[in-house]
């Protein structure tokens, strides 16, 4: 397929911010797309070139890419920042300096979908000496090829900035359409943005289908082709893999206890809610083990200490289960906060020394497939016995989850105050005939706190401060998610960060994750990628014009870094609606 027809597509989906629309555009360019064709042209819609699991970057910032456009264009790299400071956007800054260029000397050859692909692949998988040369003739040599406007989603896509508004929602339906779409009825309203369904039921059944394959694979690259090639029989039988991670069940949240057990009903199983990281460990049949977080980041090798307590104190072959890494103080054995061993997932170096220094115990708490049959459709106590008979339990290396059976009000109240006191942040409620639902928030799983409830917010701009704090980005401008999966601003958050770094999050630590981010620079003022994600209090939520939005924190305060969050799992314009609409009635 050439590039040409996928940037045409980019180019109608940036046009519109109607979901209904992007889907249908999807969905029409789905039908076209080959079988061979289907897994980069799929990934490369999503703006990436591996799937969310895979651990690999591209790995190119902002100056290697300025230096890109230079060798590609023969235009200075001084000359080319200048126009980036202007537009504030270096995928713009290609298509023109390149439209210009192209006028006297490129040549153009058309470029493939999967020449860019295989290119950009490549990047990721270049080391050692002469790296940089190597990755600026990759770049190069798709730009030298690329028609103005192709020449800006090549960059945007490199650099991660694709922005074209093309969700898993959007993805399942418009794959659902296209494969589906003429067997259950469903027409396209383009006028009138709506879809009309000649039966909502097998529609459903259609769309939940095509969920649940998404679910246990992580790839709509392999559930498009499943569904092209081997129909709604196919999609059925796809399943786990083992070494490859499933998303984990998200929990809602309650305010009271009551409310608790009316969503998952009475008797209910309630659980410590502990305050660590989530770790999803695999085994497979020849004895490996994986580990990976709620984001899917493979951490296997940051958690060695980990993979020997799976490795010796779980019977069976093969399994994946999902538990809690909870941090503890090696000489008061008291259970830490998230924010002690959080540095634990993005280390690369001294593994053993942070081992030995901030040792983490395995709370397990789930099982999702043993011996090799997926589990997920038996219910939650049958999980839970499953896991008593297999797992030794070893203090502080790897033990089940706390957990009662419970009926009673003052009996969660009694075990709640067990929670707390033993270093946790409150309960979780889970019905006891559930099945497990793959990164879903549904009604089997309720998280309870006794407290005023904090928001994870993406950071998407800040600013250099002033005086001793000049060198750092000190104030931050933090959003949440609309209904089209956009970030919008609900204030600034200055407070709550030290300024010595074995204090606690610092300042500086903000900066050196927030620095490579910078996507333009005004003043004092920059925009970031959004990438950083930060458990935020607030004294109470406004209404506010200033903001995207609609709402501003007020007195909004640096809790902790949420670095097991991505940004799409950012707090969501609905739920801050919630809690301000529940401030009022207290």
């Amino acid at each position: 397929m050439e590039y040409s027809k996928l940037v045409d597509i980019y180019e109608q989906l940036s046009s519109t911010t109607k979901r209904l629309e992007k889907t249908h555009i999807i969905s029409e360019f789905l039908k076209e797309t080959g079988i061979d064709d289907m897994e980069h042209v799929i990934l490369l819609l999503e703006g990436r070139v591996f799937p969310s699991y895979d651990p690999r970057e591209i790995g190119v910032a902002s100056r290697l890419m300025l230096k890109s456009l230079s060798t590609a264009t023969g235009i200075s790299a001084d000359k080319i920042e200048n126009e980036w400071k202007k537009l504030g956007d270096l995928g713009l800054v290609a298509e023109l300096i390149v439209k210009t260029k192209k006028q006297a000397t490129l040549q153009t050859t058309k470029l493939t979908a999967k020449k860019v692909f295989d290119n950009l692949r490549k990047l990721a998988e270049l080391e050692g000496e002469g790296t940089v040369e190597r990755k600026t003739q990759l770049i190069a040599e798709l730009l030298t090829s690329a028609k103005p406007v192709e020449s800006k989603y090549i960059v945007k896509t490199i650099l991660g900035e694709m922005r074209i508004g093309v969700g898993e929602g959007s993805m399942r339906d418009a794959i659902t359409w296209a494969f589906f779409g003429a067997k259950i009825g469903v027409k396209y309203a383009k006028e009138g943005n709506d879809i009309e369904v000649e039966d909502r039921e097998v529609y459903n059944r259609y769309l939940d289908a095509v969920q649940s394959a998404y679910d246990v694979t992580n790839e709509f690259a392999e559930v498009a082709k499943t569904a092209k090639s081997q129909g709604l029989g196919g999609l059925k039988n796809i399943g786990m893999k083992v070494g490859i991670p499933i998303k984990v069940m998200l929990a809602l949240k309650a305010d009271t206890i009551e409310e608790a057990f009316e969503t998952v009903g009475k008797p209910a199983a309630v659980e410590f809610k502990y305050d660590g990281f989530r770790l999803q460990c695999h085994k497979d049949e020849y004895g490996n083990i994986s580990l990976f977080t709620r984001r899917l980041e493979n951490v296997t090798k940051q958690f060695p200490d980990v993979v020997e307590y799976v490795k010796k104190n779980i019977n069976g072959k093969s399994f994946i289960i999902d538990s809690e890494a909870v941090g503890f103080n090696k000489k008061t054995r008291k259970y830490l906060p998230f924010q002690n061993v959080s540095q634990r997932i993005k280390r690369k170096y001294d593994i053993d020394r942070m081992s030995h220094n901030f040792p983490v115990e395995l709370n397990v708490f789930d099982i999702i497939y043993y011996e090799g049959k997926s589990l997920i459709n038996d219910e939650f106590q049958k999980r839970r016995n499953l896991l008593e008979k297999i797992i030794r339990q070893q203090p502080k290396k790897i033990v089940l989850s706390k957990i009662r059976i419970v009926s009673e009000k003052n009996e969660v109240e009694k075990f709640f105050r067990d929670a707390v006191n033993a270093g946790n942040e409150g309960l979780m409620f889970k019905s006891l005939d559930s099945p497990y639902k793959p990164g879903a928030r549904v009604g089997y799983m309720i998280k309870f706190k006794h407290m005023m409830e904090t928001l994870d917010l993406a950071i998407v701009g800040a600013e250099w401060g002033e005086g001793k704090r000049a060198k750092w980005l000190s104030s931050y401008t933090i959003a949440c998610i609309d209904e089209n999966n956009n970030f919008v601003e609900v204030g600034k958050a200055s407070t709550g960060l030290k300024e010595k770094d074995k204090e606690g999050l610092s300042f500086m630590e903000m900066t050196k994750l927030l620095k490579p981010l910078i996507i333009s620079e005004k003043g004092k003022e920059v925009k970031v990628k959004p990438k950083i994600v930060i458990e935020v209090g607030y004294e109470e939520i406004q209404k506010s014009p200033t903001y995207a939005s609609g709402f501003a924190l007020r007195f909004p305060r640096v809790e902790k870094l949420r670095d097991d969050k991505g940004a799409d799992e950012a707090s969501t314009l609905d739920y801050v609606k919630k809690l301000y609409n529940g401030q009022k009635k207290s």
